[in-house]
């Protein structure tokens, strides 16, 4: 199974990092309206309610009760701490920038493979990583210049480059369980883990007191956020199922230029010189550093 349709493989994980950009976007657009734990709670309660009725329909959906606790785990990293960190992020910087730190991803996927002897770390490999941490720096390099003496300069980006930490921990400890499981229960039950463990957090924060407020338009930024996310893991698992992480996560880098694109056309975000040439830089990076990415992972436990 692992190394079926790796085109339609990667034809899900292209969807997928076009879907991070437009939900970077739509966060951006209707995070003043809310807080952070909130909307990650609404994102994935309304991802969960829509893969839901799907697992259940599937053929084999039950997981093993010793691999529940290992998969909750993995949900409530990849869906609590990394959107509330994410949905912090998009508070202090603009989305194309989000994307562009995010795009780090695929790389810290591939180092972490790598550490782990899934994956080899070639010369040219090496290379790409350099070269898209460079094209990160570049984009960061302006704006976080003139406010280096201020913590709040670092803080966005910070939490978003810890975001993309967990995504690529969560993309490489997966694998075992979609070798074993169909991706679709193990999709809707990492996810419901994650809606138990925001709603716990949300409860602090007195979401279930309160009803959130948004606008007509922020209703339809929530729902888009919930349905598409929904949708988007399922087709991130499937993707992980057939092709190593690496070759997954390389596709986040359609992410920054959805974000910038989408970014301009309704929040009235101008990409910057610096952000054109740091996004020249990384999709460069990751071509070089994958253009002959070692498949060991797919063949390994």
């Amino acid at each position: 199974m692992i190394a079926a349709r790796p085109i339609w493989a990667m034809a899900a994980a292209a969807a997928t990092g076009i879907q991070v950009g437009a939900t970077i976007v739509a966060t951006r657009f209707v995070i003043d309206q809310t807080d952070p734990v909130s909307l990650a709670l609404l994102r994935y309660a309304i991802g969960f309610c829509c893969l839901l009725p799907l697992a259940m329909t599937a053929g084999r959906w039950r997981i093993e009760r010793r691999d529940l606790l290992p998969v909750a785990l993995l949900g409530i990293t990849q869906f609590g701490i990394l959107i509330i960190l994410l949905n912090y992020g998009v508070q202090f910087i603009p989305s194309a920038q989000v994307a562009m730190i995010f795009a780090t991803f695929p790389l810290l996927t591939m180092l972490i493979a790598a550490g782990l002897g899934r994956e080899s770390l070639t010369v040219r490999k090496a290379a790409g990583v350099l070269l898209t941490i460079l094209g990160v720096g570049v984009a960061l390099g302006g704006d976080l210049n003139g406010t280096a003496g201020s913590a709040g300069g670092w803080i966005g980006p910070a939490a978003v480059f810890a975001a993309a930490l967990c995504g690529a921990v969560c993309s490489v400890f997966y694998r075992p369980y979609l070798r074993k499981y169909p991706a679709l229960p193990v999709s809707a039950f990492a996810m419901f883990a994650s809606v138990l463990f925001l709603g716990a957090l949300a409860a602090g924060e007195g979401f279930f007191v309160h009803w959130p407020r948004f606008t007509g338009d922020g209703w339809a930024a929530v729902i888009f956020i919930g349905i598409s996310s929904g949708v988007a893991f399922f087709l991130w698992l499937w993707a992980l199922a057939n092709i190593s992480p690496t070759r997954v996560t390389v596709f986040l880098s359609l992410g920054p230029i959805t974000a910038a694109v989408l970014g301009a056309m309704f929040l009235g975000e101008e990409p910057s010189v610096l952000i054109v040439v740091g996004l020249v830089c990384v999709v460069l990076g990751l071509w070089l550093a994958l253009r002959s990415t070692d498949e060991k992972f797919a063949s390994s436990g």
